[in-house]
């Protein structure tokens, strides 16, 4: 603990109080940084982004080497699982990089407080640490960081055998033999994906009529019949009404419409929402307003009831996505200085690492129409693309939306295997407030995948090249 006062401290070593932390630390803050599990970097370190895209690429590779290696002249006998391997790879990832943050911290020389921090006053706080003792802790500022845990059905409590959320479908010691989602988001489908190709067989169960319901529909309707074709199984518009746990298997009753349907599979992954983590706050003693949806009330500064206390990320309105975490941790502190801090939240990109890859940026199609925005349509497909034919990357597209008008780009849709690397161009001319004429007229290295886009923004005005 410091001699005298921090000037912040944050509760929460995710992405975004992390990087909150190391910012103020840049601007001269004497910053502590309150986290009570083992390891730095939250849930999308520790259980969500990073083991989850491990596993993403390690079963991705085991599905090439069975079924596409051969096509490429490359030929291999005996191609086998070994999933504890697999997983230790993905825990090694994990830890050296909650190692890295960790260092971060001290190179910034950022205090870490191991406990559990909660208030007793407003803009006052303690921590509790493991062996149960209290201290507070003096700060003039406080940033609320504490992100998101998975929420549960109230028939079909988590178990962490036959009942699972996501923190537990990223860690099963033997694959399945068959595996329910319930909820067809980014969560669902991508872990769903690892397991299907593993051997598992899959089954989503979907409330809503589409999956990926944030995605542009003819996104959605890609990607479902993509994920269908390797082998999963879809029930969208379907509601899961009751569930139990027979004699070591999941038994479902799901309401589609007029009829109710029995399902059973070994395992249940539970994959409906997360909820933000305010329980163990001491909300009542904080004088903090919480919204009707249970998360911390913030302006457009950041800023919570109680002026010297700030709210980020999963706890506050917003998706709950690492990077608008992060943007959001930079941007609050640097307001805190009186600097111009920045959320453009009408660029910020969505992905599902499926293979292949969904990614959006801006209005879809349907928020366009809905909201009477005309507007122009650029498509372009990867069919026939070079760099993707060659590397038998070819399946998906690309959707430019440019308002009718003044051509600005207002929206950008890819499906691709590499449509999480692509989204970055649209998001950043959406930033500075591009036109498809802009991306159009920019030059593209040949052969990349990047010139799909360049096809797509020639494609608004009709004159797209090589379609």
């Amino acid at each position: 603990m410091a001699d005298s006062p921090y000037h912040l401290v944050v509760i929460g070593g995710g992405p975004g109080g992390y990087v909150a932390a190391i910012r103020a630390a840049q601007l001269g803050f004497r910053t502590a940084l309150v986290e009570k599990n083992a390891n730095l970097g939250g849930t999308c370190l520790n259980v969500g982004c990073i083991p989850s895209k491990a596993l993403l690429a390690a079963s991705e590779h085991y599905h090439f080497a069975q079924q596409e290696l051969a096509s490429y002249g490359v030929q291999v006998q005996g191609v086998t699982l070994d999933l504890a391997t697999m997983m230790a790879r993905k825990n090694k990832v994990v830890n050296q990089l909650a190692k890295g943050v960790e260092f971060l911290l001290k190179k910034n020389k950022i205090d870490l407080i191991r406990g559990e921090a909660f208030f007793t006053a407003p803009g006052k706080i303690s921590v509790r640490t493991a062996d149960g003792s209290e201290s507070p802790v003096e700060t003039d500022r406080i940033l609320i960081a504490s992100g998101s845990t998975p929420v549960a059905l109230p028939f079909l409590p988590f178990d962490g055998q036959a009942v699972v959320s996501s923190d537990q479908g990223i860690s099963f010691d033997q694959v399945p033999e068959s595996l329910i989602v319930i909820g067809g988001g980014a969560i669902g489908l991508e872990l769903g994906s690892v397991w299907n190709r593993l051997g598992s067989k899959v089954t989503v169960v979907e409330f809503l009529p589409k999956i990926a319901a944030f995605c542009d529909e003819e996104i959605s309707t890609h990607l479902q019949r993509s994920l269908e074709k390797q082998g999963i199984t879809f029930l969208t518009e379907t509601k899961v009404v009751s569930g139990s746990v027979e004699g070591g298997r999941i038994r479902l009753s799901v309401d589609r419409g007029e009829t109710t349907t029995e399902l059973e599979a070994e395992k249940v992954l539970v994959a409906v929402g997360r909820r933000p983590n305010t329980a163990s706050l001491g909300i009542e003693k904080s004088g903090l307003q919480l919204t009707d949806k249970g998360r911390i009330a913030v302006d457009h500064h950041w800023k919570t009831s109680v002026s010297s206390v700030y709210a980020i990320g999963d706890v506050v309105d917003g998706p709950m996505l690492a990077h608008k975490a992060e943007d959001e941790g930079v941007a609050v502190v640097e307001r805190m200085v009186g600097k111009p801090g920045h959320v453009n939240y009408a660029v910020c990109p969505s992905v599902v690492y499926t293979a292949p890859e969904a990614a959006s940026c801006g209005l879809t199609e349907e928020q366009a129409r809905s909201g009477g925005i005309e507007y122009k349509k650029g498509f372009y497909r990867f069919f026939s693309h070079g760099r993707a034919l060659a590397s038998g990357m070819n399946e998906g597209f690309v959707k430019i939306l440019a308002d009718a008008k003044t051509d600005r780009v207002i929206g950008c849709h890819i499906v691709s295997s590499v449509a999480s690397e692509l989204i970055a161009t649209c998001v950043l001319l959406m930033e500075f407030g591009g036109s498809s004429e802009d991306l159009a007229r920019t030059i593209h290295a040949h052969p990349t995948m990047s010139e799909a886009l360049k096809e797509a923004a020639l494609a608004v005005d009709g004159r797209s090249i090589h379609s």
